[in-house]
């Protein structure tokens, strides 16, 4: 099952992604993707089985950003794949039904095309201006996700969204009642004062949002 809150790390100095990825977990986290940038094959792979190693204890997946064959060599639960990486359908190919492939998304077209090729969820994105990201795509913003999932709803097209860039829990309900399945962060959790707090309160911002629509739609 998809989470509704991905957690993403990324490179801090003196924060390592096993240490990103621990006080995730213990703020409750059940979804890491490990985003590695400008290291070599074999610090990515020591990184990598150090961060599984870590979610798995705490009964959390572990998703690799951008290779696919770091993922198979950690036995990590999926990839995520942006733009330039990999194709999901060769990704498939690899890795096959069992395993987890995300994909980046910044329009409808890219959504039509990632779900006809088998991905299990999208990245869309980014909500907002965000510098954990390079090469970062147009701003959606939340009337950019509400109109882009009133499309989806009427071209009957059901793939879960989550939303990316700049998220802060303030977002989620807005973001939720749009339509969007769940969020994705980074810099919101790692860069706060308490990690494990900022998690905490990503998941009740979603599990109130979650109350709040239900009721709605009864």
């Amino acid at each position: 099952m998809i989470s509704r809150l991905h957690i993403i790390t990324h490179d801090i100095p003196g924060f390592s992604h096993a240490e990103q990825t621990l006080k995730a977990c213990k703020g409750g986290a059940d979804w890491v993707q490990l985003r590695v940038k400008g290291k070599s094959y074999e610090d990515w792979i020591e990184i990598a089985k150090e961060v599984v190693s870590i979610a798995r204890a705490h009964h959390a997946s572990v998703l690799i950003n951008d290779s696919v064959q770091i993922a198979m060599e950690v036995d990590a639960d999926g990839v995520h794949l942006g733009k330039d990486d990999m194709p999901v359908r060769s990704a498939r190919m690899l890795l096959g039904k069992d395993k987890i492939i995300g994909g980046t998304a910044n329009t409808l077209e890219d959504i039509r095309e990632l779900s006809a090729a088998t991905a299990d969820y999208i990245g869309l994105g980014p909500l907002r201006f965000t510098t954990t990201k390079e090469k970062l795509s147009g701003i959606i913003g939340i009337q950019g996700y509400r109109e882009i999932l009133e499309e989806m709803h009427a071209s009957a097209l059901k793939i879960p969204v989550i939303a990316i860039g700049g998220v802060n829990p303030k977002d989620v309900r807005p973001l939720l009642v749009a339509g969007v399945y769940g969020v994705a962060v980074a810099s919101a959790v790692h860069l706060s004062p308490s990690p494990e707090q900022a998690v905490y309160e990503f998941r009740n911002a979603i599990k109130d949002s979650l109350h709040v629509i239900t009721d709605h739609s009864r």
